[in-house]
């Protein structure tokens, strides 16, 4: 009971256009526009609810909300009282925030980076299927996980684990958690960085097919392949990572294990499998992965 799964993302984004060109053209997803309030607002489709990505046209490229989906008024009451002991303060969302996501009830606090994050009760489900793109085959089927990058990687761990009840699934030494709200190996994974910053977003897609379709079509339409195409060690997922427009990945990947309440948390050391070789220094390398 109490948080049950990533909901969705928002971000402010400089360059729309662009945006929605990599999410239709390459990686196969639908994106529809709407309005909150006087602003504009992307859309984007992965799947049967209203939106899982939301993009806001703005002069600058940042994280505007990371939304989590809460089971029950009365566990958002609950999660609502651990924030308020920790000393969180937090707001009840506005009418149009909250009909914008379809939820029921909406509400947010800071974190301690200064990002908000929103506990929504209720997720509109608005299609039997996301439009796709020519091609795009099943394509995705949800949104995954966030990355969060920080210089205060306690005050992250200590909020999600101890305060909104996330359990750790497994990490890699130094500075790397992974977990997780459901039997999903991860819906979050907290890293230690010199800065603030989203370092990527998980779009899920239904098979290794779909993946390699996205792929194809990532290198046909010359879109930055960040991180080549792997498996991860920890949680068996095969993806690869393209650079968005806003600056940081997105990893298109499939085949993510479930776990159980009998996982034990652990070092899994070595970060992949095979493959995942990336075209920039890996910020979270241990040396000898390097």
């Amino acid at each position: 009971m109490g948080i049950s799964r990533l909901g969705y993302v928002g971000l402010d984004v400089t360059d729309l256009d662009a945006w929605t060109s990599l999410l239709g053209r390459t990686l196969g997803v639908g994106v529809v526009f709407d309005k909150i309030g006087a602003e504009n607002v992307a859309l984007a489709e992965l799947d049967v609810y209203k939106y899982r990505l939301a993009l806001y046209p703005s002069a600058e490229d940042r994280p505007r909300e990371i939304g989590w989906i809460v089971d029950s008024a009365g566990e958002l009451d609950r999660i609502t009282g651990r924030l308020t002991t920790a000393g969180f303060h937090v707001h009840e969302g506005a009418a149009d925030e909250t009909q914008l996501r379809g939820a029921t009830h909406l509400r947010w606090f800071t974190d301690p980076v200064g990002y908000r994050v929103e506990l929504a009760v209720g997720a509109a489900k608005v299609r039997t299927g996301a439009a796709r793109p020519v091609d795009a085959g099943p394509g995705a089927i949800g949104l995954g996980h966030l990355v969060l990058a920080s210089p205060k990687l306690d005050e992250l761990r200590e909020l999600y684990e101890s305060v909104l009840d996330f359990k750790l699934t497994d990490y890699r030494a130094p500075g790397l958690y992974f977990l997780r709200c459901n039997r999903t190996h991860h819906s979050i994974a907290l890293a230690q960085a010199e800065t603030a910053s989203i370092h990527h977003l998980e779009i899920e897609h239904d098979s290794i097919d779909d993946v390699g379709r996205a792929h194809d079509r990532a290198k046909a339409d010359g879109v930055p392949i960040t991180i080549s195409l792997g498996r991860h060690m920890n949680d068996k997922a095969i993806s690869f990572y393209v650079m968005n427009p806003s600056g940081f990945h997105l990893e298109i990947g499939c085949g993510g294990i479930e776990v159980d309440e009998d996982w034990v948390p652990h070092d899994f050391g070595r970060p992949d499998v095979w493959g995942h070789h990336h075209a920039d220094d890996n910020p979270f390398a241990s040396p000898t992965s390097r």
